[in-house]
């Protein structure tokens, strides 16, 4: 493997799994790229004061801030990470929150949340589905913990602009929007597809509401 394959590949992992010293910087830069579409998501819960909410795949923690400010003090957030290092890193950015029970957090791959069924009243995840095997496992598992009527805000940056980055040729699944639409379906969902234009490439946000 020739130095750039090999540093384009170290790149694709940390962004799949940030840890390390690699990894701090990696959870600052997943904050200040991802700023937007994150909060695009969390606009599109349409979700009020009090309500339990969940960001999976937290990455940076950005998801978190919005979500706690975004249900106030009597509503709850979950977060889920699979990197240790992010689960380390958010548990001292939040100890205040984690201390009042406002917020809780956990490590649990996308296929396997230890929540019960219909736990929240919405959840996002951003970024995350170019790292899932079994997009319909991932899918059911999504719609599982969300009640019925609630909302589940999938975000992807756009396949075609995805692809024109080097890294993501390492590691990342780069489904058309329209599969992963119609695994949400397939879980029992009804889709609203949003876009927003550059944040900082094109991104659908994924509006899905379980039945």
């Amino acid at each position: 493997m020739s130095i750039r394959a090999r540093l384009l590949s170290t790149i694709a992992g940390q962004l799949g799994n940030p840890h390390g010293t690699l990894g701090k910087g990696v959870a600052f830069m997943l904050n200040r790229s991802n700023h937007r579409a994150i909060a695009g998501a969390v606009e599109a819960t349409g979700v009020t004061a009090g309500a339990t909410v969940a960001d999976i795949g937290f990455g940076g923690g950005a998801g978190l801030s919005l979500l706690l400010e975004r249900v106030g003090a009597n509503g709850s957030v979950h977060g889920f990470e699979i990197s240790p290092d992010m689960l380390s890193r958010a548990r001292s950015r939040f100890a205040g929150e984690i201390g009042t029970g406002r917020l809780q957090l956990a490590e649990g791959p996308m296929t396997g949340l230890p929540l019960a069924d219909n736990a929240l009243d919405a959840a996002i995840t951003v970024n995350t589905m170019y790292f899932v095997p079994n997009l319909d496992a991932a899918c059911t598992e999504l719609v599982r913990i969300v009640r019925t009527g609630g909302s589940l805000v999938v975000g992807i940056g756009d396949p075609d602009a995805m692809a024109k980055m080097p890294f993501t040729a390492y590691g990342f699944t780069l489904r058309p929007v329209a599969e992963v639409i119609a695994a949400l379906e397939r879980a029992g969902c009804t889709v609203d597809h949003q876009q927003l234009a550059n944040p900082p490439i094109p991104h659908h946000l994924l509006v899905a509401r379980p039945a």
